[in-house]
């Protein structure tokens, strides 16, 4: 291949990573702090002036409560910036505990709207205003049109979004059309917890999260916790969530056969 094809190639690869960064060549991005998870990202962390949609299996589809927890631990960096506005349909978020997470409940704001039409025009709104850095809304689904203008609305000001796909009311799920203008999708479920060495009791939150779409990234699974939940230095450290060995999942090595003596 010549140097001037290769060239081009090349050219042509930059304009797509840039498109698919949002029509900019250089993005701010979150890191986690663990090259596990960061690796797999774009800009080595959570892409910020994008929006994000984090959904649950089972139960959670409708009470949201691993979604909503893993989503705030992610923001709350974020939330330490300027202010947090949470769009919800049903009055349930209990601020507290996401104190207890690390998530600063004095810079949240919480709407709760009438459909899921006025959850993602609040959602717009909130996105384009000045000294607001993360956005959460709860809906059944966004459409790529609505997509579109969410991530629209993050540009405008550099603003996160996050999308928790839920059904506060149960009932049948809806029909999705295709396509997604999400930077990343993640899927969220409780895990059992652990307690300290030499300790009772629970230990912090976990949760199994799985990134099941990244533009520009990879997938990937992981065991993550909130560190130092429910303590007065949780806002001490970086980012609230680390990553965990997940030991339990790991294949062990074949029993070697015994030697008889002699």
């Amino acid at each position: 291949m010549s140097d001037f094809r290769a060239g081009r190639i090349a050219a042509v690869r930059a304009k797509i990573a840039a498109l698919e960064a949002g029509g900019r060549e250089e993005s701010e991005s979150l890191p986690f702090g663990d090259a596990a998870i960061d690796g797999r990202l774009p800009g080595g962390g959570l892409p910020l002036g994008r929006w994000h949609e984090v959904t649950g299996a089972g139960l959670e589809v409708e009470t949201s409560a691993a979604p909503a927890a893993f989503a705030a631990l992610m923001a709350a960096p974020l939330a330490r910036r300027g202010e947090a506005v949470w769009v919800l349909r049903r009055d349930d978020l209990f601020a507290p505990g996401l104190a207890g997470l690390g998530f600063p409940p004095e810079r949240l704001i919480q709407v709760c709207a009438r459909d899921e039409a006025e959850t993602l025009a609040v959602m717009e709104d909130a996105l384009a205003t000045v000294g607001v850095c993360a956005v959460f809304g709860e809906v059944e689904g966004v459409d790529l049109t609505a997509g579109r203008r969410l991530q629209l609305a993050c540009e405008k000001l550099g603003s996160t979004g996050f999308v928790l796909k839920r059904r506060p009311f149960g009932g049948a799920a809806r029909r999705e059309a295709g396509g997604s203008a999400a930077a990343t999708r993640w899927r969220v479920t409780p895990a059992p917890s652990e307690p300290l060495a030499g300790e009772f009791g629970l230990g912090a939150p976990r949760w199994r999260v799985e990134l099941e779409r990244c533009r520009g990234g990879r997938t990937g699974a992981w065991l993550v916790e909130a560190e130092r939940a429910y303590s007065w230095e949780s806002t001490d450290v970086a980012h609230p969530l680390r990553l965990v060995a997940d030991l339990g999942d790991r294949q062990l090595a074949p029993a070697q056969p015994l030697r008889r003596a002699g």
